[in-house]
């Protein structure tokens, strides 16, 4: 499976599903950036082969768990062959009973590309129009209204994929293209599609997998990439802005402990100060500062780890993403076996651990941020970096709203994964939560991406006030790129929108780019 262009550059990409696997980006390209879907030649083979096991299964007089049985705790019920339709039908309606708000589009269509990876194996035993349709509904940017709550993480993801099924049906509610909300029957037809009429397994098929929280922490993994980049920027600012050394970013120290991730927030660090007047202006002898704070000294130590942690969770996601997931499956040689494969436990770990290093990276750039305010460790910058301290209160604000952002990714870090309520009549006894640790990691990103947006904001306006002194190349491109949405230091003004401008150059790269044009970063 791979992204492709089609036709001219005008024409927005492709993604191929076949029985390879997807790639990260792949998921990106179609959650966030409208990339179209086609079933290779592969996939649809190995449909009708999938199929055709299903059906010689449901034409069988032994009971097969999710073709002639009911589910979960109803699974000792054996189904007539005229109620199995019906059968498929009852488990997307009843299952479709999520609650809250609507979840976001790019986590629906992310959620959708995965469960069709999985479809497309032939391990699930659909019908080809089945997955055909779902692909549909992805090109015709159809959104079926997913809800926040409903998922424990096992089984699969059950309530959000059933509310994608139930769209599938022509019930239910979905977003069209424009985004405006419409009964599902309308919004299919009007795209030119037809409602599905689900055969035996295919309801079950439909709805029993990980692809929320996989798709959730694909996402997660693609912007904390950006993220953990954009914290050694701000971070060498801070460490510029502060009068800071970079000597203890120096590669034989970092070699001393070598934790790879480390190694590269310090490398990072060296070439965003590499040719600073500023940091120069104060490594002779007269500098009687014998070692930075540790907010400072210890940056590449504290985002290292995150980065050795998002490495993790990427290795975990990329073995997720080449699973097949279903309950029954299909196994290569044609048994269809019961198994626990649909348990969200490795996905569930990885969303948290990465929600707790979220958490320490935004809680060690308020200290940054903090000390540049505070007028007895700034090293000679104004009170709060306030134009007339006193009548004016500068950054003061700002960084309340950064601590309490901090305080609120803490709470984000308590692991959903090591709870677990039963559920089923204790058929499904164990769950593993993975859903909702994706729901607050998402959440976790969005703060961070706030709070280091405050860090830049303060670095920058504490770079201009050490002037005539000028800050590196790399450091000071940053800072010319935030100069383009928010003026420089002055008097007191509306300070929230521009934090938001800030965060926007952190969320679409312009950041890491306007270092990277200078320097490379790792």
């Amino acid at each position: 499976m791979s992204i492709t262009a089609t036709g001219t550059a005008a024409d927005a990409a492709e993604v191929v599903v076949g029985r390879s696997s997807l790639t990260a980006d792949d998921v990106v390209a179609v959650a966030r950036g409208g990339a179209r879907v086609r079933l290779a030649d592969d996939a649809l083979k190995a449909l009708a082969d999938g199929r055709d096991r299903v059906r010689a299964l449901a034409e069988g007089e032994r009971p097969a768990y999710g073709v002639s049985t009911g589910f979960g705790a109803l699974a000792t019920r054996h189904i007539a062959p005229d109620l199995r339709a019906r059968l498929q039908r009852s488990l997307v309606r009843s299952h479709a009973a999520g609650s809250g708000p609507e979840v976001e589009r790019e986590v629906v269509r992310a959620l959708m590309l995965l469960r069709l990876r999985t479809l497309a194996s032939g391990g699930t035993g659909v019908e080809p129009a089945t997955a055909r349709a779902l692909a549909g509904l992805l090109n015709a940017g159809i959104t079926p209204v997913v809800l926040e709550y409903g998922s424990l993480g096992c089984s699969g993801d059950l309530a959000p994929l059933s509310h994608v099924a139930l769209a599938l049906m022509g019930e239910g509610e979905v977003r069209d293209a424009s985004g405006a909300l419409r009964p599902a029957d309308d919004a299919l037809r009007a795209a030119g599609l037809e409602p599905v009429e689900l055969g035996a397994k295919e309801g079950l098929a439909l709805i029993n997998g990980t692809d929320g929280m996989l798709g959730m922490l694909l996402l997660a993994c693609h912007d904390l990439e950006r993220l953990l980049r954009t914290a050694d920027v701000t971070a060498a600012m801070s460490v510029e802005a502060l009068l800071g050394t970079d000597r203890v970013f120096a590669a034989d120290l970092q070699q001393m402990r070598p934790h790879p991730g480390q190694a590269d927030a310090a490398a990072n660090m060296l070439a965003l100060l590499d040719g600073s007047p500023i940091v120069a202006s104060h490594r002779g002898p007269d500098c009687t500062r014998v070692q930075d704070a540790y907010s400072l000294r210890c940056a590449p130590q504290v985002a290292g780890a995150a980065r050795d942690t998002l490495a993790h969770a990427r290795t975990v996601a990329e073995r997720e993403l080449a699973a097949v997931i279903d309950n029954p499956v299909i196994t290569p040689d044609g048994r269809v076996e019961s198994n626990g494969n649909f348990h969200g436990a490795p996905v569930g770990y990885v969303l948290d651990f990465l929600a707790i290093a979220a958490a320490d990276v935004a809680s060690i750039a308020e200290r940054r941020t903090d000390r540049m305010l505070d007028v007895a460790r700034s090293h000679g910058l104004p009170a709060f970096l306030a134009d007339d301290p006193g009548v004016d209160s500068g950054h003061m604000i700002a960084q309340y709203t950064q601590a309490g952002l901090v305080s609120e990714m803490k709470r984000l870090a308590a692991p959903a994964s090591v709870d677990s309520i039963p559920s089923s009549a204790m058929q499904e006894d164990h769950v593993s939560m993975g859903w909702a640790a994706a729901r607050k990691l998402r959440r976790a990103v969005a703060a961070l991406t706030d709070v280091l947006a405050v860090e830049l904001l303060t670095a920058a306006r504490a770079l201009d006030l050490r002037s005539p002194l000028e800050p590196g190349p790399a450091t000071g491109a940053v800072r010319d790129a935030v100069r383009t949405r928010v003026p420089g230091p002055g008097p007191d003004r509306y300070l929230a929108p521009e934090i938001a401008e800030v965060a926007a150059l952190i969320a679409d790269g312009t950041v890491v780019s306007a270092a990277g044009s200078v320097t490379p970063l790792r």
